[in-house]
């Protein structure tokens, strides 16, 4: 050491014989800006600013010094372990009080801010983060630096500091004024939260509104109030005057919602819906709006965008041009639709033997599954249906099944059943559910199949065989029409007419929808057919991928190229198009304070909307509010990730949550709930009502019987005749007023089932209409009535909808089965505040209503259309009838008849899982 001021480091005495360990470490207490170095009695003068890291390190023999600056590291060996730790402790010291000084230059800077600085209010980080940009860059340097430590200020100092700055410097400062504010104006506000659009507000509902991070999210619960609290939000921050209201943008997602919140701010702050000066508005109409600005004009929308059937139309006026202009087009299409109209995914992934069979078929016969095919059979497995479907789309003749005579070795006549004789030519057909070694799933099968082979090569038969692995490969088609071609058969592939003439009308607008959302997503996410078809690969049905993939890649180029040459945009195009213009500048935004409605169906598209437009405020807020069981629009390209990993994609926020709903009676709040977070991604709430719980008020009705076809028509009418009776026998109990009707929403997943013909009756104590499960969201009733549900393709969950095609272009798929659909679902129950019927198929009742007995038990209601209680009912599954029943040796027995789901008999339980189908 050479003075009281000077601090002089040096090796170790024995490491300063080598050479290598010749360096000296000066800190001088008088000059603090810089650190000197000297190495062979070289110096460096560092700079205190750029020392970014220090750490010490152990080698063979010494301990060293390390400190990063320049982007060079800098490296004192021939340490003790001692030594090393106090000298990095005492250049750390030594970074700290220049950094120190640096603030004790601006003191006079630093107070001036508190006055720019409100305390009156919530403060989050990029509010302490303005009043910093406006002080002098030095103090944001210091501050900022990666080695600042206010640990090592002198209490002296620290005191000194501004408040904010403490808070800055010391996130714990920052929660804790957050924490006292947000009590103080529970206490301050609390007659304003008392009465604010015509209700008063829950605790909950009043700490969203007072909050106010950079990013909020609200986690609401079905008729929770989240509007309401919306409402309240907005009216807080003007009444506190922390924002000017051109300064507020409110997003919803159509247009009657944006009307709907418009009309209850107006109402709330006592003006005019003209004359509001806060936006509201839909992400559309912002876009148009900013483009609008920028250009001088609004965009030229494609003439069918706004209209509820318009894209439906454009897609299939694009596919019916490329169908007659596109021969290659033609017969992927052709093939997509007869051949691949559900995906062939192997039974191992499914929980249950009997969620596989249900997957595959929705009939049975004598007990067994069957899957339709368009050349009018029943086959075995979706492979052959694929085989049946392919040899019809071509009109290749054939028998399923045949019984075709042979001999045995010994010369005896015995009978086969080949999966497929094609009579023109006698050729046999084998489809064998054997993997590509020979293998098989089921035990001795390839033993048979072997037998199989050599019986038809004895009998000198012409045979050919397709297995389960061409399948999974996507070679089982063109083997198939390989070896028919070799034979001599021609195809003639039918018309498109006689093509859908024969299909569902739902397998067409099936895929129409998900051509419509990997649309939004090609165009959004600017993905190209070479990315597609790599995905195609990850899929269960490989075959099927392919063949959409070439098809939708196909439409949507046709689809952006009609928009080009009309010079024309869509509403996905015009997001991106705003996007653009924000983020390079020529839009200027004016909001500081954004708020978004049923952030839940938010798509990547609109949320980088939002993103941008804070990107360009760094102060600006996001107040994101929306029930993720209630995301149901992932096929308008919606993606549930936004809102449940809702940090990872805005940064740090505040989550809070809305968890007492006004709607339903605690019965079904509670098991709609439960019911819903059976899927673990769903994030979790605990659900209250202040509608005491009615006993049995979800009520499950069997619809048909052994003799009948459910008909849910008749069921409904009746349900509701008797539901209107029961009202009028108790209207004292429940009429206000003379006139007064309960509502009844009747509910359905496909509007094919409509019971109204969309014309609801008329009744003199309940006020009915009719709709889809996706049209009630937002809606609510004293009763519904919830058609069909039922397994099946059409039924709930419908196993149509939840579509691995989508996995090609959504970033984020979910893991969880049906995942959106149990939200749907869950959307239908909680509709209702007094009660819920469920009409189900009296032998394939859903999933969903044994799941719904497993969370409620006993007020699960199991009754007759008319009332009566379900008689024989199965004491195992709650949602079967115990019935007699023969078995295969052709005794009588009784049983439940939810088989194979419920294996109950009166006498056993078998758990016995039924064998999975080739």
């Amino acid at each position: 050491m050479v003075s009281t001021s000077e601090h002089v480091y040096r090796a170790g005495l024995i490491a300063g014989f080598f050479r290598a360990f010749r360096w000296n470490l000066v800190l001088n207490l008088e000059r603090n800006a810089c650190v000197r170095v000297f190495h062979a009695d070289v110096p460096t003068e560092l700079p205190c600013l750029d020392i970014s890291s220090i750490s010490t390190s152990k080698g063979w023999i010494w301990h060293a010094v390390e400190f990063s600056a320049y982007g060079r590291t800098y490296k004192l060996s021939g340490l003790s372990a001692s030594a090393a730790e106090q000298i990095a402790a005492d250049l750390y010291t030594f970074v700290n009080s220049y950094l120190f000084a640096l603030l004790e230059q601006e003191r006079v800077a630093l107070r001036s801010a508190d006055a720019r600085l409100r305390q009156d209010q919530y403060l989050a980080q990029s509010d302490l983060n303005h009043t910093m940009a406006h002080l002098p860059p030095s103090i944001a340097t210091a501050v900022r630096h990666p080695l600042f430590d206010a640990e090592l200020m002198p209490d002296a100092f620290r005191t000194a500091l501004p408040h904010w700055l403490g808070m800055l410097i010391n996130p714990g400062l920052r929660h804790d004024h957050n924490e006292a504010f947000v009590a103080s104006e529970h206490v301050a506000f609390r007659d304003f939260f008392d009465d604010l659009d015509g209700r008063s507000l829950s605790l909950q509902q009043r700490e969203a509104c007072i909050r106010l991070e950079d990013n909020n999210l609200l986690v609401a619960s079905a008729g929770s109030g989240k509007s309401a609290t919306m409402v309240g939000k907005l009216a807080y921050v003007l009444e506190k005057k922390l924002y000017r209201p051109d300064e507020i943008l409110l997003l919803a997602f159509n247009k009657s919602a944006a009307d709907e919140l418009k009309t209850r701010i107006a109402r709330q702050l006592g003006v005019e819906e003209d004359a509001l000066e806060c936006r509201v508005t839909t992400f559309h109409a912002l876009g148009r709006g900013i483009i609008q600005d920028v250009r001088g004009q609004p965009p030229q929308l494609a003439n069918w965008v706004g209209h509820p059937a318009g894209e439906a139309r454009v897609l299939d006026d694009i596919i019916k041009t490329l169908f007659e202009s596109e021969p290659e087009f033609a017969a992927l299409w052709s093939e997509l639709l007869v051949v691949h109209p559900k995906a062939d995914i192997p039974p191992q992934y499914f929980d249950r033997d009997a969620d596989y069979e249900r997957y595959i078929s929705a009939k049975r016969r004598d007990g067994n599954i069957t899957i339709g095919s368009l050349a009018d059979v029943y086959v075995k497995s979706l492979q052959e249906q694929k085989i049946a479907n392919w040899l019809w789309l071509h009109s290749v003749e054939f028998e399923y099944e045949k019984q075709v005579g042979v001999e045995d070795e010994a010369g005896e006549p015995r009978f086969l059943h080949p999966d497929f004789y094609y009579p023109q030519t006698g050729i046999i057909h084998e489809h064998f559910a054997l993997n590509a070694d020979g293998t098989s799933p089921f035990e001795g099968y390839a033993l048979h199949a072997e037998a199989k082979r050599q019986s038809y090569r004895q009998n000198e038969l012409d045979f050919f065989e397709t297995t389960s692995a061409q399948a999974n490969d996507a070679t089982l088609i063109e083997v198939l029409k390989t070896e028919l071609a070799d034979r001599g058969y021609s195809f003639k592939r039918r018309d498109y007419a006689e093509i859908k003439k024969a299909l569902e009308p739902v397998v067409i607008e099936h895929y129409h929808k998900i051509i419509s959302t990997c649309i939004k997503h090609i165009r959004a996410r600017h993905l190209t057919l070479e990315m597609l078809l790599e995905q195609a690969k990850s899929l269960h049905d490989k075959a099927r991928a392919k063949v959409f993939t070439r098809v939708l890649w196909a439409i949507s180029q046709d689809y952006s190229r009609r928009l080009d040459e009309a010079k024309e945009i869509d509403f996905d195009s015009m997001i991106a198009d705003a996007i653009k213009m924000i983020e390079t500048g020529q839009y200027q935004s004016p909001y500081s304070l954004i708020l978004v409605d049923e952030f839940q169906d938010i798509s990547e598209p609109r949320a980088n909307l939002i993103r941008a437009l804070r990107q360009q405020r760094p102060s600006c807020k996001v107040f994101a509010v929306g029930d993720d069981w209630q995301s149901i629009y992932r096929f308008a390209g919606s993606d549930i990730s936004l809102f449940t990993q809702f940090q990872d994609h805005f940064g740090q926020c505040w989550t809070g949550r809305l968890e007492q709903t006004y709607r339903c009676n605690q019965l079904i709040a509670e098991t709609a709930a439960s019911f819903v977070q059976r899927n673990p991604a769903q994030l979790q709430k605990s659900v209250r009502s202040n509608r005491a719980a009615i006993p049995r008020s979800i009520r499950v009705i069997p619809v048909g019987d052994n003799d009948t076809k459910p008909d849910y028509t008749q069921a409904c009418h009746a349900v509701l005749e008797r539901l209107d009776t029961a009202l009028g026998n108790i209207a004292e109990q429940w009429r206000t007023e003379p006139g007064t009707k309960l509502k009844v929403l009747a509910l359905w997943r496909y509007n094919r089932l409509d019971p109204f013909a969309g014309k609801p009756p008329n009744f003199e104590n309940i006020e009915v209409a009719g709709m889809s499960f996706h049209r009630a969201k937002g809606l609510e009733a004293d009763y519904t009535v919830l058609l069909d549900v039922s397994e099946g393709d059409y039924g709930v969950p419908s196993q149509i909808e939840d579509d691995e095609l989508l996995n090609l272009v959504i970033p984020r798929p979910e893991a969880f089965d049906y995942a959106e659909e149990r939200r749907l679902f869950y959307v239908a129950l909680t509709r209702a505040s007094r009660g819920v019927y469920l009409l189900t198929h009296h032998r394939q009742s859903s999933r969903y209503i044994r799941e719904l007995c497993q969370i409620a038990g006993d007020d699960v209601a199991f009754e007759t259309i008319d009332g009566s209680p379900v008689e024989n009912q199965c004491p195992d599954c709650k949602v079967g009838r115990v019935v007699q029943k023969r078995n295969r040796a052709g005794s009588w027995f009784r049983g439940c008849n939810q088989f194979p789901t419920c294996r109950y008999t009166e006498n056993s339980r078998p758990q016995g899982k039924a064998k999975p189908r080739g």
